[in-house]
């Protein structure tokens, strides 16, 4: 009966969250349904185990939250992800639109602007060129996942976004956990993208079919669109909602202004987690009022922190003229990472309480008995989890929560480099979390005026397929050499 309650407790959560209803309310809800078919406390539950586990949370990766979405906001509203974006797209130009929008994407999401930020931008971009391409519209939302949310959110060493610091607390790892590793699975997942997208524009100009009617971007639609943003804010940290408030720029940053808090932000990130963290004497952690922890708990949430914090510095004194409504963007930032932290925070406490249940020990065997060891049974669990809650944050802190500890246990037993286990985790994370009612998916496609039918398809080779190929080279890769 417990397990039935489980899987009672996922379908109310899967099929009322599709369909818009606040996460904040169906979380706690399906925890609440799953303890009491299992015949468990459920005040006790609510109180302890799901508001202690999103509580800890919230706590951990706040900050990352926070000032990620300041960063983009404030990257936004000071014109320089526009600056990058003309840039790319008057070097490249439409002859090689597709390359254009996915290196545009790439480069501002790897440098920290949070994802829903780079939507607003990256769309009318892509637009222009494929019109002038004579690209098929439908190719658009394909080609922007490709650049934002494959490679840069789950594989490049020392990416800052929040799915790449999740694994640190739990393996003691950092940003740049497994680099060789991550490389090659960034390359497979860009080369089998842009493969992929060439063949279908190929394909589209033999067939004679070009960009289509003049469909235009919806960004404004679909920012003050209630169910667009009750689904994206447990799939990125940033709250769409946010994303027209404050005062964008209309003059826009040279490109080295604009590229600089990038570089900033991966140069700062790099030097804390390398060189100035592991020579500090931080032994005062262990004590009591410091939560009796260690660097390798701790260290690579502050380097990500510090990296956002001095680049934000940077990136106010450089283009300060060009935010004339500095507290209005600010405000606008921080405002946008509060719903998108809580509503993780939220599954993962829905995911503690599953975890608790004493029919949970039935999942869990099934996990740890997949063929093929511990780094396949860690890259189906964490697929499995984001496909169901339709975010990759919420999908991996639920399976490390869970099953974490017994997984640093068994890489202690069989040798395996944790990070060899963090790079795993995180990029199996970013496959099937884009199913179609991922929130960034159903963000896109608004914001691109496309569709599931006429887009999706494209989506899942470029933000499924290719990282599902990525991530079994990185398995193979790993138990032949280990984590390099």
């Amino acid at each position: 009966m417990g397990l039935v309650g489980i899987l009672l407790a996922l379908a109310l959560l899967i099929g009322f969250a599709y369909r818009g209803w606040s996460i904040l309310l169906l979380a706690p809800g399906a925890a609440l349904v799953a303890a009491l078919t299992a015949g468990e406390p459920l005040l006790a539950h609510w109180t302890q185990t799901f508001m202690g586990s999103g509580a800890g949370f919230f706590a951990q990766f706040f900050p990352i939250f926070l000032l990620g979405a300041l960063f983009g906001k404030l990257m936004d509203d000071s014109g320089s992800v526009q600056s990058i974006a003309r840039f790319i797209g008057a070097k490249l130009g439409a002859r090689r639109a597709v390359l254009a929008v996915v290196i545009a994407g790439a480069l501002v999401t790897y440098g920290g602007v949070s994802l829903f930020v780079a939507f607003f931008v990256l769309a009318p971009m892509a637009q222009a060129l494929f019109r002038e391409a004579d690209i098929p519209h439908r190719l658009m939302p394909a080609a922007i996942v490709l650049g934002t949310s494959t490679f840069t959110m789950s594989a490049l060493p020392g990416t800052p976004a929040i799915q790449n610091a999740i694994p640190m607390p739990f393996f003691g790892t950092t940003p740049f956990a497994a680099p060789g590793l991550g490389i090659v699975a960034s390359a497979v997942m860009l080369a089998f993208g842009l493969w992929w997208l060439g063949l279908r524009e190929a394909a589209a100009r033999r067939s004679g079919a070009g960009y289509g009617d003049d469909v235009p971007v919806a960004p404004d639609a679909a920012a003050d669109d209630a169910l667009v943003r009750e689904r994206a804010t447990v799939a990125r940290e940033f709250d769409p909602a946010e994303i027209h408030h404050g005062n964008r720029s209309a003059l826009l940053p040279p490109i080295f202004v604009a590229a600089l808090p990038l570089v900033v932000v991966v140069a700062v990130n790099l030097l804390m987690s390398a060189v100035v963290l592991p020579r500090l004497d931080l032994g005062f952690l262990a004590e009591s009022r410091w939560g009796s922890t260690s660097l390798a708990a701790v260290g690579g949430v502050w380097s990500v922190i510090v990296a956002l914090a001095v680049a934000i510095v940077v990136l106010v004194a450089l283009n300060r003229g060009r935010l004339p409504k500095l507290r209005d963007s600010m405000d606008a930032g921080v405002n946008a990472s509060v719903l998108p932290a809580v509503s993780v925070a939220s599954l993962v406490g829905f995911g503690a309480v599953v975890a608790a249940l004493p029919a949970f020990a039935v999942v869990r065997d099934w996990v740890l008995s997949i063929e093929g060891g511990p780094l396949v049974s860690l890259a189906v669990s964490t697929n499995v989890l984001a496909a169901l809650t339709g975010s990759a944050s919420g999908g991996l802190t639920i399976a490390l929560e869970a099953l974490g500890g017994t997984y640093v246990q068994l890489a202690a037993e069989l040798g395996i480099d944790p990070a060899l286990m963090h790079r795993v985790a995180v990029i199996g994370a970013g496959t099937l979390d884009s199913l179609p009612h991922n929130g960034a998916v159903v963000t896109l496609l608004a914001v691109c005026g496309s569709t599931h039918g006429k887009s999706y398809f494209d989506i899942v080779m470029a933000g499924i397929v290719g990282p599902i190929v990525a991530l079994v080279a990185v398995i193979v890769l790993g138990t032949m050499f280990g984590s390099f």
